[in-house]
């Protein structure tokens, strides 16, 4: 059987690695499997990346770099992402690696306007993402965890947008059969996104934005938590 991978592309914040563990700890978590089924490729610290051709599919994590920094680490992954989408490759792209995702397919990332959007918020699927047979199982509105500062802020000319919010117009995309990308976070927990808010809190309040109501709005995201696995199940059925 072809091996499913994740691909690292940075790491969380130390404080937060150190009592919870990594993107993907937290990604292995979710989709039910132990560290040693699921090789972990840090794209990040120039580790080699698999021959696309030879993997069942493949996760990309989420990093605290920006995307429109441009370093050679991405460029490199961003050609390899597309030589993969080009292949059939299954992908998932998870905030950071579904920016990435969109650029390499012709897209464009930069800055959010309005700001980080952060803490447990509601999204909701559009006709194309009710359809989807990754998405297509949520609930039309669904709660998920996000922090991110930068957007894509246009999607590659062949893709599907599938989920979106009054704050983030492209939540999740589909290019082709198999390629996804999400700017919410399935792998995060609600103790993970106290952490999140707790590291920007200061920030947070520098611009005028409630710390509190933030906090007491995080909760449980089961079912944007469940795609994580049904993606993992996904890939292994296709080697079927």
């Amino acid at each position: 059987m072809k091996a499913f991978v994740i691909i690292k592309t940075g790491s969380t914040f130390p404080a937060i690695q150190e009592c919870v563990g990594d993107f993907e700890d937290w990604i292995r978590e979710r989709c039910g499997l132990t560290a040693d089924l699921v090789p972990v490729i840090d794209a990040s610290a120039g580790e080699a990346l698999p021959p696309a051709d030879g993997l069942a599919g493949a996760i990309i994590t989420g990093s605290p770099a920006m995307v429109t920094d441009q370093a050679d680490w991405m460029r490199f992954l961003a050609r390899w992402l597309a030589q993969a989408v080009e292949r059939g490759v299954p992908l998932l792209g998870i905030c950071f690696g579904h920016q990435l995702l969109a650029q390499a397919l012709g897209g464009e990332v930069d800055y959010h306007p309005e700001g980080r959007e952060i803490g447990t918020v509601a999204i909701t699927l559009t006709d194309h993402g009710r359809q989807d047979g990754l998405l297509g199982y949520l609930p039309e509105t669904f709660s998920a965890h996000v922090t991110h500062a930068q957007t894509v802020i246009r999607l590659p000319a062949n893709a599907l947008r599938l989920a979106a919010n009054p704050h983030e117009a492209h939540h999740a995309f589909r290019v082709g059969d198999c390629a996804w990308g999400v700017q919410f976070h399935p792998e995060f927990t609600a103790d993970i996104m106290q952490a999140y808010v707790g590291r920007h809190a200061e920030t947070l309040l520098q611009q005028g934005r409630d710390v509190d109501a933030l906090k007491a709005a995080i909760g449980d995201t089961e079912a944007a938590n469940g795609l994580l696995k049904r993606f993992y199940v996904y890939c292994v059925q296709r080697q079927e």
